[in-house]
């Protein structure tokens, strides 16, 4: 009996996907570069490095301590804290790349970093950094600079956020920051905190905004500028301008933790210069909530984020 053409096809098939398997991996990823280590306390030291490269993809991140593996990250993350240390002790970081493969990349070279030594408990923080400023360096970078604060004992590191999470750390004696890695054309909003040896926090900067020089051939930014958030009773205010499109701007949509929250329009003609508008939390007093709105553009089409803003709900 004449064997069917479905089952002489499925083994054919079966047979070519065998012979086109990808071969091994056994290329390494290259070493991450731009290694820092800066101690902020008497027991903690702050490691960071640029994305290493790889063939396929880098998956994770080893960080060494004095030529022993201490901690294991994702690809995601850049920077961590190596805490518990000794007061006053010196120690060498190094961090490598690792792929899906189990290939690893040669360590990067030592940074070394000595924590501070202890002090008697101090319990008052540094006052928070003043006139903080950031400007676009380029597409995908930034710098920060701001006035220097104050403390009892000595403020020992500045610590950047960006939407609640800390992207940088910089040494007490600085007063600027370089950021890199950053998207084209995207609307940033930093804060800054002073960290004593203590590790007490000051409060946050004034936000600073900047928004990043589009690609090469990408159009000009489109996002509200100048987004506040407040809270008060329970009810959350925001206040914005809207981009110069050279028509009226009726419809914003609202983003609240990334996700939709609602689109914000004008029944009549939108208001002229800064708009308004407030809404009910609907999540318990001390929420902190992180909230970016983008307007619908004169095509139909929606612009850009504006930079994040976060707000505890009161």
């Amino acid at each position: 009996m004449q064997r069917p053409l479905a089952a002489s096809l499925l083994i054919v098939l079966a047979v070519t996907g065998c012979s086109r398997a990808d071969p091994p991996d056994t290329t390494p990823p290259a070493a991450p570069t731009g290694l820092t280590a800066v101690s902020g306390s008497s027991t903690t030291v702050h490691v960071m490095w640029r994305a290493a490269t790889d063939d396929r993809a880098v998956t994770g991140y080893q960080v060494l301590q004095d030529g022993r593996p201490v901690k294991d990250l994702p690809a995601t993350t850049l920077m961590t804290d190596v805490t518990g240390l000794a007061p006053g002790t010196r120690h060498a970081f190094a961090v490598r790349a690792r792929d899906a493969a189990g290939n690893t990349s040669p360590a990067t070279p030592a940074a070394t970093a000595t924590t501070l030594r202890a002090t008697a408990e101090d319990r008052e923080p540094p006052t928070a950094p003043r006139t903080l400023r950031a400007a676009p360096d380029g597409t995908t970078a930034a710098t920060l600079a701001w006035t220097a604060s104050r403390d009892d004992t000595r403020v020992t590191a500045y610590d950047v956020y960006q939407a609640g999470v800390r992207v940088h750390t910089a040494p007490g004696t600085a007063t600027t920051a370089r950021l890199t890695g950053l998207r084209p054309g995207t609307a940033y909003s930093f804060t800054l905190r002073a960290r004593d040896a203590a590790e007490n926090s000051s409060p946050d900067s004034p936000p600073a905004d900047l928004t990043t020089a589009p690609a090469p051939g990408a159009p000009a930014n489109t996002s509200p500028l100048a987004l506040t958030a407040t809270s008060a009773h329970g009810e959350i205010t925001l206040t914005w301008t809207p981009p110069d499109t050279g028509a009226p701007v009726t419809h914003h949509e609202l983003h609240i933790d990334g996700r939709f929250a609602t689109t914000v329009v004008w029944g009549t003609a939108p208001p002229a210069g800064r708009a308004t508008y407030a809404f009910p939390a609907q999540v318990p007093p001390g929420t902190v909530l992180t909230l970016t709105l983008r307007a619908r553009l004169p095509d139909g089409t929606w612009g850009d984020f504006s930079a994040p803003r976060t707000v505890t709900v009161r």
